[in-house]
């Protein structure tokens, strides 16, 4: 039987039956093979996520990966059968953002699938097919599933425009800083330095290039390009302490509401580059994707729970406990 997620307020959650929804024109169905799940989708079960980007009842779900089952009228028969991933952000294609490229920032207001749209906790998802990417034939889609992260981490190593030679530092030792360490790992730095509260994720992030590893207490100083990964305001604080003067700062967290900000002064006196991310625009939608159907992205290593989605509860435990031997939670239609 077809099943999914529903929230339908926060806090109550229900496992219903679903039916799959035929493409419409411009459409494409896609049976899911596996579903992440993050802090954003924890805030829609607990109802904290900001005004306006959450719309209940929901079915939640944007980090996914799946196989297209049809294609409505106006899409390419050959999509049916490939192994795919898809955008969120259901851009509006025509202002003035989306015609420069930069679909996060549409000036049609914010919908995005798995938290304004139907998402992919489900055993099927209906979306338009213009947002999907396609997959390498022998891509492995439970690792595939974590290209959304890795997205938005992407479109960071972009902003960041590390070159070969440059000491770069990446702030944060989940998902996201692990994603942080293999993109710039793939520009040849000559230091790769990471920066955790603990030496728990030590050996991964070595694993994935990290050429050294520090603690708030033994930071390292001097770094061109400094990506922070961890989405608290002290994260934010610690990764501009690090940059030299002159030197490149990219944000991608979302501290909580009421926290401190950077210092401007400081920014400036500086002449620190500062760039923010939210979301991932198409471009580093397509880089993930290169990277890692080249083989220079390696998810897997950090998915460490598979559950079925009646365990819904158990896997917003799982990320919300703060275990550090909790990495990627996934959920399997």
């Amino acid at each position: 039987m077809s099943t999914a997620v529903v929230v339908e307020a926060p806090g109550t959650h229900r496992l219903a039956a679903h039916e799959p929804v035929a493409p419409a024109p411009g459409e494409a169905l896609v049976r899911v093979h596996a579903v992440g799940i993050c802090g954003s989708d924890r805030e829609v079960y607990q109802g904290n996520r900001p005004e306006g980007y959450v719309r209940y009842p929901l079915i939640p779900g944007h980090e996914w990966s799946g196989t297209v089952e049809a294609a409505g009228a106006g899409v390419p028969g050959s999509l049916v059968g490939r192994k795919v991933v898809g955008e969120g952000f259901r851009n509006c294609q025509v202002c003035d953002r989306c015609h420069a490229g930069e679909t996060t920032l549409c000036t049609a207001g914010y919908e995005e699938t798995g938290f304004t749209r139907p998402g992919a906790m489900a055993t099927t998802l209906t979306l338009p097919a213009r947002l999907l990417h396609v997959l390498p034939d022998g891509a492995d889609l439970t690792a595939a599933a974590l290209l959304e992260p890795a997205a938005c981490i992407a479109a960071a190593a972009l902003r960041a425009k590390a070159r070969p030679g440059e000491r770069v530092a990446v702030v944060g030792t989940g998902t996201l800083g692990m994603f942080a360490v293999q993109f710039l790992k793939a520009v040849s730095p000559a230091e790769l330095l990471v920066v955790g509260t603990g030496r728990e994720r030590e050996a991964l992030a070595r694993s994935f290039g990290a050429t050294g590893f520090h603690t708030l207490q033994d930071l390292p100083d001097g770094v061109e390009v400094v990506v922070e990964a961890a989405g608290s305001a002290s994260a934010a604080l610690t990764a501009a302490r690090l940059p030299r003067r002159g030197g490149r700062l990219v944000l991608t967290g979302i501290p909580a509401p009421g926290a401190e900000g950077l210092d401007p002064t400081d920014l400036v006196v500086r002449q620190l580059e500062v760039h923010t991310v939210f979301g991932a625009p198409p471009d580093a939608w397509a880089h993930a994707v290169r990277v890692f159907g080249a083989g220079l992205l390696d998810p897997l290593p950090l998915v460490t729970h598979e559950l079925r989605l009646a365990e819904f509860p158990e896997a917003i435990e799982l990320v919300a406990s703060g275990d550090p031997q909790v990495g990627k939670v996934l959920l399997r239609p």
